[in-house]
């Protein structure tokens, strides 16, 4: 059948197709306008575990999500598909993440791992072994956009994008992220890890074309972090949560402090969302939670505001999901998923319909 075919045999209030692709979709690859690449990886983690499962989480999540969202309704005809990624990568994941443990063990003892030959050498190994991770994903991505596609991240640790953003560089001369997170991740090759889930945005300032990170939401950081921030010269702003509320607290509204996010950002923008960034509440079992953050509405706003803005979204990644003992981090992520794909989409000028609007 043709896609338009497709659209009319299919019955989006029902619950999703359990053999369909993310969100119970019926498309192949080929007829989705979307295509999220999954990255299960957590090989540097150092606190709590997870991340590696949060595509598969978001997955089972997602049949459960109604595709008439009150903000882009016609989305879901535009195709949403979870690519069909190299098993090597989550197997790889779980065998380096093995290696890692001793080192940073050792670390945490004062140990200088260089003393330890068998300890570097396993250090350098998921060194390459990381490297040649994001050099996979820039393939992948660069694939599919060569194919016409609007192209997303789905992580895994913070370390998964780096090869995301490298396509990108590869595509657009310049842009800027937007950094939604409770960590500024700019500490220089964590605990001797070159791609640390907690270096992602130092080594993404390492690519010229990035012009700009603007933080949101950071509620922990360390004395080298700041020095990065302070070297950079204007080249990476920080909203913490402790200002942002404060500003709240004070009278000021979330759309006027929206907007002077926005304003700071260049004309294309990439939205990399660490699930963190929002309270506890929401993701509750996140490798690295810290009290405080946005709320989901918060987020939502933020991002539509971004949109209205007339800024270009060139692409996301979504990165932190883990999932606990319940699906309530899966069915989080999934929703926010969602949400970001029809943000992704409006910029784009896709066609995802009429918001809805109830009389009052």
């Amino acid at each position: 059948m043709t896609k338009q075919q497709i659209i009319e045999n299919f019955d989006p209030s029902q619950p999703g197709l359990a053999d369909a692709t993310i969100f119970g979709l019926p498309f192949s690859a080929e007829q989705s306008e979307i295509i999220v690449i999954p990255v299960p990886w957590e090989v540097t983690v150092s606190y709590g575990a997870g991340a590696s499962e949060g595509p598969e989480a978001i997955l089972d999540a997602s049949f459960q999500v109604d595709l008439l969202h009150q903000d882009f309704p016609d989305l879901w005809k535009l195709g949403i598909y979870m690519d069909e990624v190299p098993e090597h990568w989550a197997k790889n994941s779980e065998k380096y993440k093995g290696l890692a443990q001793p080192i940073i063990e050792a670390l945490e003892n004062g140990e200088d791992v260089a003393t330890f030959p068998a300890l570097q050498s396993d250090l350098d190994k998921i060194n390459k072994v990381c490297r040649d991770l994001h050099t996979e994903v820039k393939e992948r991505v660069q694939y599919w956009m060569d194919k016409g596609k609007k192209v997303v991240l789905l992580g895994g640790d913070h370390s998964t994008p780096l090869g995301y953003y490298e396509a990108l560089a590869s595509k657009y001369e310049s842009f800027g992220i937007l950094h939604l997170d409770a960590h500024m991740d700019l500490r220089i090759a964590y605990e001797g890890f070159t791609y640390s889930h907690a270096s992602i945005m130092y080594n993404a300032l390492q690519l010229p074309q990035i012009s700009k990170i603007v933080q949101v939401g950071i509620r922990d950081f360390c004395e080298q972090e700041v020095d990065v921030v302070t070297k950079e010269n204007g080249r990476v702003l920080v909203h913490t949560d402790l200002d942002l509320k404060k500003q709240l607290f004070e009278g000021n509204t979330w759309q006027h402090l929206c907007d002077t996010i926005i304003n700071s950002l260049p004309r294309k923008v990439c939205v990399s969302f660490d699930i963190d960034a929002m309270d506890a509440l929401y993701c509750p079992n996140t490798g690295t939670p810290v009290p405080g953050g946005l709320t989901y509405e918060q987020a939502v706003y933020l991002l539509n505001r971004l949109v209205e803005s007339g800024k270009e979204i060139i692409g996301f990644d979504l990165v932190e999901v883990a999932p606990g003992e319940n699906d309530w981090d899966g069915n989080v992520g999934a929703r926010m998923l969602f949400q970001m794909c029809g943000a992704f989409a409006k910029s784009q000028k896709m066609e995802v319909g009429e918001k809805i609007v109830f009389k009052k």
